[in-house]
């Protein structure tokens, strides 16, 4: 995964104000409470093929694989072999989690059994797992202790004897074991809830129970020392125990999970989210909702929905997601922090999840403004319907393209939240909400309830007619007006019904075989940036359209599409069918055709065009394409070029390490880590005046490595200055002598300790124009 953890409201998301709920009011009675996803069957939609995709590569992988290491560590035999990427290094076994908790939602989504009969043996190996273990515990991560690599239990028992190492994602030299134990848990409770296994909930008792003894025995300040490192949503799988036992244990341990450098300034009112890893804090918050509502504690309850209104409206681009190279930054300053690891998955899918537990208090229709927004544009986004696998970020900056999973040797964190965003596309359309039957997502479907039987056509997103037929009336139907949508037109057979209260149009006299129809106008809107208002995106109706820059296996090293127009809010040429339209001549350097940013999953793409006025265009054109001249002649003087990461350039180029280097593989760019050894190449020389040209991260700052040419040192490099979005290029002089006689060098990058620096790419040039 390379240095990173494992490794739009703020961006002008126009919703609205936060829901009119007094922040910390007790939860009392819910308001809203979803349809069971039993209840729910896609109809054929993009949702279902989702599915459908995900359904195979489900089906596709190994119970026994995920689960080689929980037997190794029981001392029981192994029956399959270790996964490759995450699954082979120490954060092992998260995976098993979410493809538990996956298997166990597709199986109420769809009412397959095959998924059910696979979550139930995963299930009754973890149990057989605890009952050798003899204490409850299942576990799959590893640590090295000693030179050699051992079963993760040793980190719980050292933890038990109060010994505590923790950072950010090091626990006692272990690589998030309480993160990955949280999605046992989970996966174990998913299980009992949505495949009805009893077993389930079994397993969840004695992992909680393995765990609750070690917490039990420290003080609270060493357990908010473990809690600096990442542990996932265990504040939540606490409080679901004790919500499924009515155990008064498992809510003393939830509330003793609660991270307070985190809850604490949040209650406040306080926003010091900026440089904290964005997905290590949503499920806390998630966790704080649960409490809320199983104990009526009001701070609960603020410091969700201050947390929810603070990202959304602060930290979030246009697509719904938030975090750049996975972490917040300051509020409100998005312009600058556009590039390839914007929008991390697991964020969203966790952020959905906090959304359902704040529309369910008070029923505000806004919420799924924001629901809708990241679901349709950030998770549908997330999944390449037609291999069904799994991005990590989602990019920003023009000419991006998506990076997708390899199906057995990545297992990225949202490679496992992503098994479960793609089984329950049906779990948020359909509410109980006070006495009527409320619809909040358009999604064919059709909902059988003993409140209401409905049966709703459409091709929404991609059209904007609903059809809904009801086969049980409910008391009352409430349809959801989205915020986007200023002149909605509701029918019941043939006639104009409906009255709006609260963002929904409600129904009331319904009976069987009533015919609604639904049209929801789609209007293309513009939004800018929070810090920069000539920093534009288009949106039409839910969708966000991207600009097509062509196949994503063709580089792109133009110039960023921008648009020149005196129009704050530039209007764009329709380009027949709904969701598709040119930038007409106000694109520059040319015109550009825009469709929705969700399924290009083969391209490269442009969200946010520079725009800017006609007089200013005149001043700011050369600079604005020097970048391509500058590309152009760099291209031209360049006498060799690798790009790391890559396996045919680094092939080619004849790449070998010291046994440690990592290759960054789920971005477009790829790129090395300057790990603790050496990686070294080879790159083609040419007579006359040289440089070596080597392309850095520029987040990456005050490190300490070496640059060697055919083992003499060329440079020693710390990459002063300041951090920025932007690349940090370097160049170095060559001697005359370094080159002479010679038709290559080879070049080591080499540190005595770990760096982390991503390298993306080392080349030779002329230093004189050609």
């Amino acid at each position: 995964m390379g240095w990173t953890r494992r490794g739009m409201l703020g961006a002008g998301i126009a919703l609205g104000a936060m829901p009119p709920f007094a922040w910390g009011a007790p939860a009392a009675p819910f308001l809203a409470s979803s349809f069971p996803l039993s209840a729910v069957r896609l109809k054929p939609s993009i949702f279902l093929t989702s599915v459908q995709a995900n359904q195979r590569y489900l089906l596709s992988l190994d119970a026994d694989r995920f689960l080689h290491n929980f037997h190794a560590g029981a001392g029981l035999p192994t029956k399959g072999k270790v996964y490759g990427g995450w699954e082979s290094r120490g954060i092992a076994g998260h995976s098993l989690g979410h493809y538990l908790s996956a298997l166990s939602l597709i199986y109420a989504q769809t009412g397959d059994p095959q998924f059910r009969d696979r979550a139930a043996y995963i299930v009754g190996e973890l149990k057989a797992i605890q009952a050798k273990q003899g204490d409850g515990y299942a576990g799959g991560t590893t640590v090295e202790r000693d030179g050699k690599t051992v079963d993760g239990k040793i980190i719980y028992e050292e933890l038990r004897r109060s010994e505590i190492r923790s950072t950010g994602f090091s626990l006692n030299e272990g690589w998030v074991p309480l993160y990955t134990y949280h999605k046992v848990m989970a996966g174990a409770l998913d299980a009992h809830l949505h495949a009805g296994m009893k077993d389930g909930l079994a397993v969840a008792i004695g992992l909680g129970d393995y765990l609750g003894t070690i917490v039990e025995g420290l003080s609270d300040a060493q357990v908010q020392d473990i809690l600096r490192t990442e542990h996932g949503g265990l504040t939540e799988s606490y409080a679901e125990l004790y919500k499924r036992t009515g155990n008064r244990r498992w809510l003393n341990l939830s509330e003793r999970m609660r991270h307070h450098s985190i809850v604490n300034p949040l209650q406040a009112g306080r926003d010091e989210l900026a440089g904290k890893h964005a997905n290590t804090q949503i499920p806390k918050i998630v966790g704080e909702a649960r409490l809320h509502e199983l104990t009526g504690n009001a701070d609960r309850a603020k410091v969700a929905q201050f947390f929810w209104a603070t990202v959304t409206r602060d930290h979030s681009y246009v697509i719904g997601g938030n975090s750049d190279h996975e972490h917040f930054g300051l509020p409100r300053q998005l312009a600058q922090r556009l590039d390839q690891q914007t929008c991390e998955a697991c964020n969203s899918y966790n952020m959905l999840r906090l959304t359902r537990h704040l529309y369910s208090w008070n029923g505000d229709a806004s919420y799924f403004d924001f629901y809708e927004r990241a679901h349709l544009n950030h998770i549908m986004s997330q999944q390449d319907p037609k291999t069904g696998m799994f991005t990590y970020f989602t990019g920003l900056a023009s000419g991006m393209a998506r990076v997708h999973s390899n199906p057995t040797e990545d297992f990225w964190c949202c490679v496992g939240s992503g098994m479960e965003s793609h089984s329950k596309h049906g779990e948020s359309i359909y509410w109980k909400r006070n006495d009527a039957v409320a619809i909040n997502l358009y999604y064919a479907s059709t909902l059988n309830a003993p409140e209401a039987q409905l049966d709703m056509d459409t091709a929404f997103p991609l059209d904007n007619m609903v059809r809904i037929a009801v086969t049980k009336a409910p008391k009352k139907l409430a349809l959801r007006v989205p915020g986007w949508c200023t002149t909605p037109v509701l029918q019941v057979n043939g006639k104009a019904a409906g009255v709006l209260e609260h963002g929904y149009l409600m129904l009331t006299g319904l009976k069987t075989g009533d015919r609604i129809t639904l049209s929801l106008p789609m209007p293309v809107r513009v939004e800018s940036m929070p810090d920069d208002a000539k920093l534009i995106a288009f949106l039409s109706g839910p969708l966000v359209l991207a600009g097509d820059m062509g196949p994503s296996e063709r580089s792109w090293e133009g110039v960023d599409p921008a648009l020149v127009t005196d129009q704050s809010a530039p209007a764009l040429v329709a380009a027949g069918g709904l969701h598709h339209y040119r930038l007409g001549e106000q694109g520059k350097p040319g015109d550009l055709t825009l469709r929705p940013f969700f399924a290009q999953h083969e391209n490269r793409t442009a969200v946010y065009f520079r725009r800017f006025d006609t007089a200013e265009w005149q001043t700011e054109r050369v600079a604005w394409e020097r970048g391509a001249k500058e590309r152009a002649d760099l291209a031209a003087r360049t006498i060799d070029v690798i790009r790391l990461g890559e396996q045919q350039p680094e092939v080619d180029h004849g790449f070998a390490d010291s046994g440690g280097s990592e290759a960054v593989s789920h971005v477009a760019d790829r790129s090395r880590i300057v790990n603790k050894g050496f990686f070294e190449f080879d790159l083609a020389v040419a007579p006359g005046p040289m440089a070596l040209q080597i392309v850095y991260s520029g987040g990456q700052r005050d490190k300490d490595f070496r640059i060697l040419i055919d083992g003499k040192q060329l440079a020693r490099e710390g990459l002063t200055g300041k951090i920025t979005s932007a690349r940090n290029v370097q160049t170095y002089a060559l001697t005359a002598d370094m080159a002479r006689g010679k038709s290559k060098i080879r070049v080591r990058v080499e540190a005595d300790t770990w760096q982390g620096v991503e390298v993306y790419v080392a080349r030779t040039i002329r230093t004189q124009a050609t």
